[in-house]
């Protein structure tokens, strides 16, 4: 089988929130650029410039998204609305049926 000279995808990893932030610290100083970041720590230049752009939110620094704690309620609000409209779907059903049963 020939190479074609595509990559093939990289394994999704996680990273702690100690370790991205130590990242975007050495990003911030200016030492280094955050692509020799990036190829230093064998990351995708994407991830670490998000780390940046979220890290910049969450201090003020910029406001063209949510920081992480709005990130974080909006996720439980979204889970609680979703269990909510199930319940009201149960109750619906619920409610045809004994309204047919009556009959």
């Amino acid at each position: 089988m020939e190479n074609t000279g595509k990559k093939s995808p990289r394994q999704r990893r996680s990273f702690t929130p100690e370790f991205k932030a130590e990242i975007v610290d050495l990003c911030q100083r200016g030492d280094r650029t955050v692509g020799q970041v990036a190829r230093d720590f064998d990351l995708t230049e994407t991830a670490v410039r998000e780390w940046v752009k979220q890290a910049e939110r969450d201090s003020g620094k910029r406001s063209d998204g949510l920081t992480t704690a709005e990130r974080a309620e909006l996720s439980a609000l979204r889970r609680d609305n979703r269990r909510l409209q199930q319940d009201v779907d149960i109750l619906k059903r619920a409610t045809a049926f004994f309204a047919k049963e009556t009959r």
